[in-house]
C-alpha cells in the first residue's frame, strides 16, 4: 500500500506564525504518510494529488472569506478535506452562536448589525464588546465602556464601510478572573484544554494588534465545561464525528460556562502547551487518510 500523501494548510508567507506546525509535519510524516506543508491560496497546489487536505493555520482567512469558503469547496471536490466544506461554511461566520443558542447550547449572548441595518448600541452601564462576525485573533475586537459610545460607533462604521457584520456582546467580566478556557477535541474525543488570559484590554483599539493567546497554561476542564462543549458539538454540523474541534468557553456572571466561540475550521490545538497530544494527533491524522 503506497503512503497516503496528506497536506497541512497553512496560510502564505510562513513566517513562523503556527509554532505547531513543523512538529505536527514531522510527527505525520513518522506515522508512514508523506506530509506536505502548503498554503491554501498556492495556484500551484494540485489537491486531487493528496489523500486528505487538513486545515490548520490559515489564519489569514478572515480578511478573504467569500475567497476561502470557495476555495474549501472546490478543494472539496477533489479530495478529502478536514473539516468538511459545509463546516467551513457555517463556522466562518459567528453567526452561527445564535443556531448554538436556539439549539439550547448557554452563549455569551449576542446581537448582529449588518451593514445598513441600525448600528444600535446595548443600554446601560455596562462594558460591552463589538467585532466582526467573520474574524480571527482578536482582529478589529474592542471592548468599550458605556461613555465610550462614539468610538465604538465610529469602529462599527468602519466595519460596515468594509462590508463586515458586526457582531456587539456584553464584556463578559469573569474572564478577567477566570480566563478563557478552550477544550480540544480530536478523533471526536476529549484530546486537552489550556487556559488563557483576557485578550480585550481597556482602551486598546480595534485596528491595533493583539496577542490572541496570552498567558497560556494547561487546563482540566470541570465536568461543567465538558458538558457545554460536548452540547455545542453535538449541535454543529458534523457533530462529534469531526476530525478536529476547539470549544472556547468564559464564565457567565452566575458562574457557569458559556461558548465564546466553537473553532472548527483552523483551530491553535495548542500542541507546544501540550507535547504529549502530538503522536495522538499525528495517529488520527494517519488514520483519516486511509
Amino acid at each position: 500500500m503506497a503512503s497516503p500523501r496528506i497536506a497541512l494548510v497553512t496560510r502564505r508567507p510562513q513566517p513562523g506564525h503556527d509554532h505547531d506546525l513543523s512538529d505536527l509535519a514531522r510527527a505525520v510524516g513518522e506515522t508512514g504518510a508523506e506530509a506536505h506543508v502548503v498554503g491554501w491560496d498556492d495556484p500551484d497546489i494540485d489537491w486531487s494529488r493528496f489523500d486528505l487536505v487538513v486545515i490548520r493555520s490559515t489564519w489569514d482567512y478572515s480578511w478573504r472569506a467569500a475567497e476561502y469558503v470557495a476555495w474549501a469547496e472546490r478543494c472539496a471536490r477533489l479530495t478529502r478535506l478536514a473539516n468538511p466544506a459545509d463546516v467551513v461554511r457555517w463556522n466562518t461566520d459567528k453567526r452561527y452562536l445564535g443556531e448554538l443558542a436556539e439549539a439550547g447550547v448557554p452563549v455569551v449572548p449576542t446581537y448582529y448589525r449588518a451593514p445598513g441595518e441600525d448600528a444600535g448600541l446595548p443600554d446601560g452601564d455596562e462594558e460591552f464588546v463589538i467585532k466582526p462576525t467573520s474574524g480571527a485573533g482578536a482582529r478589529y475586537a474592542a471592548r468599550y465602556r458605556a461613555d465610550e459610545r462614539d468610538a465604538a460607533l465610529a469602529h462599527l462604521a468602519r466595519m460596515h464601510e468594509e462590508g463586515f457584520t458586526a457582531m456587539v456582546q456584553p464584556y463578559m467580566r469573569r474572564i478577567d478572573v477566570t480566563g478563557e478556557r478552550a477544550l480540544v477535541f480530536f478523533g471526536g474525543q476529549f484530546l486537552h484544554a489550556v487556559q488563557k488570559g483576557a485578550v480585550l484590554a481597556p482602551g486598546t483599539a480595534y485596528d491595533a494588534a493583539k496577542t490572541p493567546h496570552p498567558d497560556l497554561r494547561p487546563w482540566q476542564p470541570t465536568e461543567a465545561e465538558l458538558d457545554v462543549a460536548s452540547r455545542a458539538l453535538a449541535a454543529a454540523p458534523g457533530g462529534p464525528g469531526l476530525l478536529y474541534a476547539r470549544v472556547d468557553l468564559v464564565d457567565g456572571d452566575d458562574g457557569a460556562p458559556r461558548v465564546m466561540e466553537l473553532e472548527l475550521v483552523e483551530p491553535n490545538l495548542f500542541l507546544a502547551v501540550h507535547p504529549g497530544s502530538l503522536p495522538r494527533v499525528a495517529e488520527l491524522i494517519f488514520k483519516a487518510a486511509v
